[in-house]
């Protein structure tokens, strides 16, 4: 089958998933996107690691957290319990010269990254007291992944970031899926109709806020980070993660990189398939 008609089935088979409504929603924030939900462990663990998902969709608008929920609902059954973040996504004004809404928002949508991983212990007691924050691991899928490597390299951030920590986050790890992880590479081949450049600010920002978002220039974290990719992926290309375990490499760091045969770019948030139980074995290889 064509990489790209293999594209499009995977895609209508992780979307043709009903959504799963959480069992609570909290917020963390003032903004309507500003809110997590969450999913308790099926299994009626009483302490159970807590998984936190950053959805994907280029940071564009029309994609949000529903699209995810299945994924967090298999999460759950397999005994995590799942925190499912919202954040503040581009606006429905199409992108200049592309095809589609313009690409993340800056800076709300890192402000909101950065809120919500900061309220997680709390709303976590509050909210799901199943939940252990001290066994915290993130996973993002594409544009998530991206978010994810940053939350856990807040601590590598320029000085006068608004976002930075002074210390590495308190996770587990990270396992980010197919995600956006160096935006020169993401650039170079067009990675969702040039969402990175869009995020940034377009040309006139993005090499001065470059290394306030960009993951493959905020290393090494000291915080275990496993990559999972489709060989066949032809939304984020395999190049991408590559590069970023490259330049992890570089810094001294090494950066677990899966790599699934005949797996496109949609499989690893796909109940159904069977790359999606990969990826839920290797958040319990750090979380448990």
């Amino acid at each position: 089958m064509p990489d790209d008609a293999r594209d499009a089935a995977e895609e209508e088979s992780a979307f043709s998933h009903p959504p799963v409504d959480p069992d609570i929603t909290a917020a963390y924030g003032d903004h309507p996107d500003q809110v997590v939900d969450f999913y308790a462990p099926r299994g009626g663990e009483e302490r159970a690691p807590l998984v936190v998902v950053l959805h994907g969709g280029a940071w564009r608008a029309p994609y949000d957290r529903r699209h995810v929920t299945p994924f967090a609902d298999f999460l759950a059954r397999r005994g995590f319990a799942v925190a499912n973040v919202e954040y503040r996504r581009g606006g429905t004004i199409p992108a200049q010269g592309g095809d589609g809404p313009v690409a993340g928002r800056w800076p709300d949508t890192f402000d909101d990254v950065a809120a919500a991983l900061d309220a997680m212990p709390g709303l976590v007691r509050a909210a799901l007291p199943q939940a252990d924050p001290r066994r915290m691991v993130v996973t993002g899928h594409s544009a998530g992944g991206q978010l994810a490597l940053w939350a856990a390299a807040r601590h590598l951030l320029p000085a006068d970031a608004p976002w930075r920590l002074d210390r590495p986050a308190p996770l587990r790890g990270v396992v980010a899926l197919a995600p956006i992880a160096d935006f020169t590479v993401a650039e170079k081949l067009d990675v969702c109709s040039g969402a990175a450049h869009q995020l940034l600010g377009g040309e006139a920002k993005f090499g001065e806020r470059q290394s306030y978002a960009d993951p493959a220039l905020l290393l090494p974290t000291g915080i275990a980070t496993t990559l999972v990719q489709g060989r066949t992926d032809v939304v984020v290309p395999q190049a991408v993660a590559e590069a970023y375990a490259d330049a992890a490499a570089k810094a001294g760091e090494v950066v677990g990189l899966t790599l699934l045969e005949d797996v496109g770019h949609f499989p690893l948030i796909d109940p159904a398939a069977d790359a999606c139980a990969v990826v839920a074995e290797e958040i319990a290889q750090l979380a448990w």
